[in-house]
């Protein structure tokens, strides 16, 4: 089975909602992205860049997601997608790169620790479209740097 135009469209779609949704903080939101036994790989930066944290399930992947509540904003560029077909019919595979901002006020000063990262991700056809079924992050750089106005956290 070769991926169509209307599945690459598809899962691109999942791909920034899933950004946009984390963004936004609409962590329980983000779950309805994956199947409901899906599994969630982060690292343990700035220590460990490579996934050692493995999350099962959509409980509690929302409840990993919604980590990134502790810094004042987040913003997720996908800077470059691509989609294989997977291993079985009804299957497909994503390698995304993207940039992730994590805002955070510190005093009188806000700093941008900007990870440069990778999801390997795993896609399976359901009754409601494509879902992520697998998603594994691996951070390939961390930046630190300052920012001279950060807007608050709210409704676009």
């Amino acid at each position: 089975m070769t991926l169509s135009a209307n599945d690459r469209l598809a899962l691109h779609d999942v791909v920034h909602r899933y950004a946009a949704r984390v963004d936004d903080r609409q962590f329980d939101s983000v779950t309805e992205l994956f199947t409901a036994a899906a599994e969630l790989a982060l690292p343990g930066p700035p220590d460990a860049l490579e996934p050692i944290h493995v999350h099962r399930g959509q409980r509690a992947i929302a409840e990993a997601v919604a980590a990134v509540a502790a810094v004042a904003r987040t913003e997720h560029a996908i800077v470059g997608e691509l989609y294989d077909d997977g291993a079985s019919e009804g299957t497909a595979r994503g390698r995304i790169a993207c940039i992730a901002h994590h805002w955070t006020q510190r005093a009188n000063e806000v700093v941008d620790v900007a990870w440069h990262l990778r999801y390997d991700d795993d896609y399976v056809f359901t009754d409601a479209g494509w879902r992520i079924s697998r998603r594994v992050l691996t951070i390939n750089a961390i930046e630190t740097r300052p920012v001279r106005r950060l807007r608050p956290n709210g409704p676009s």
